[in-house]
């Protein structure tokens, strides 16, 4: 029964959109759309839905195919398997959210805060990350090609297996993060800042890291033999191991002294990264409750 009442709540909230006001008496008052409960394969495409909040909501296989979500907040809410293709999330908050197997191809989350957010096996081809912050989030296994990361705060994220062919992150910060057994064929990391960052085991073809910053840069096991930009000075900077494939005329150091303790494949071992700032707390509930009118 309670489950029930939660739907029901759900779809009674999302069959509705505010205006960008409400007026109480002579008072004009700012509308908040909050959205909660559970509303798993609720179809919301093309809707507009800017400044919602979604707070501990399960939208788990729902489609927001085109939907106009610039500024909504999305905190601890579970959107797993959804489908927010050319969806735009310009500006919006994405904090303790999960998002794994959603559909986010050519979605724009320009300047999103997207800190401790899960987009694990997520489709987020051609998707517009541009100046993002998605500190310790997990991207693990997600496809990313064509994915734009340019100048976003990628610091202990965890790309792990990742399909990124063609993907940019330019000027991106990527320190402490986790790309090991990615597929970053013709990935741009020109400018970007990879320090302590593990790279083994990686496929690099045709990568451009012409300025890129390497200290402490881990590359054990990676193939970087027909990377670009890359110069002696980073890699000096960097270590690998007898497996790490360069290119012709350049060397690096082995790797010493470092503590490992998560195993991968055939035996090789990467460090965990920092761990994930937690979520915020929930806001206090709205002042003032307003109906809001149809969608015309």
């Amino acid at each position: 029964m309670r489950r029930l009442i939660h739907i029901a709540l759900a779809l009674f909230a999302l069959t509705t959109v505010a205006p960008a006001m409400a007026y109480a008496g002579d008072k004009e008052i700012p509308r908040v759309n909050t959205f909660g409960g559970s509303c798993p394969k609720c179809e919301l495409s093309g809707r507009r839905l800017r400044g919602a909040h979604f707070m501990g909501a399960d939208f788990s296989g729902a489609s927001f195919v085109g939907s106009d979500l610039r500024e909504a907040h999305f905190l601890a809410s579970k959107f797993m398997d959804a489908n927010l293709s050319k969806a735009d999330l310009t500006d919006s908050q994405i904090l303790g959210a999960n998002f794994k197997g959603a559909n986010l191809s050519n979605a724009r989350l320009r300047d999103t805060q997207a800190s401790g957010s899960v987009f694990s096996e997520a489709n987020m081809s051609g998707a517009d990350l541009s100046d993002a912050s998605a500190q310790g989030s997990s991207f693990n296994e997600a496809t990313l090609v064509n994915t734009a990361f340019r100048s976003a705060d990628l610091t202990a994220a965890n790309m792990t297996r990742v399909i990124a062919r063609g993907a940019d992150f330019r000027d991106a910060t990527l320190h402490a993060a986790v790309l090991a057994w990615g597929k970053f064929e013709k990935a741009s990391f020109r400018d970007a800042v990879l320090d302590s960052a593990l790279l083994m085991g990686g496929n690099f073809d045709g990568a451009d890291f012409r300025d890129a910053s390497l200290r402490h840069t881990q590359i054990g096991g990676a193939d970087l033999s027909r990377a670009k930009g890359l110069t002696q000075d980073q890699l000096d900077e960097a270590c690998g191991d007898s497996r790490t494939r360069l290119p012709a005329g350049l060397t690096t150091k082995a790797c010493t002294g470092v503590r490992i303790t998560i195993h991968g494949p055939r035996g090789m071992v990467i460090p965990p990264p920092p761990a994930p700032p937690a979520p915020p707390a929930m806001p206090a509930p709205p002042r003032y409750v307003i109906q809001a009118s149809p969608i015309p």
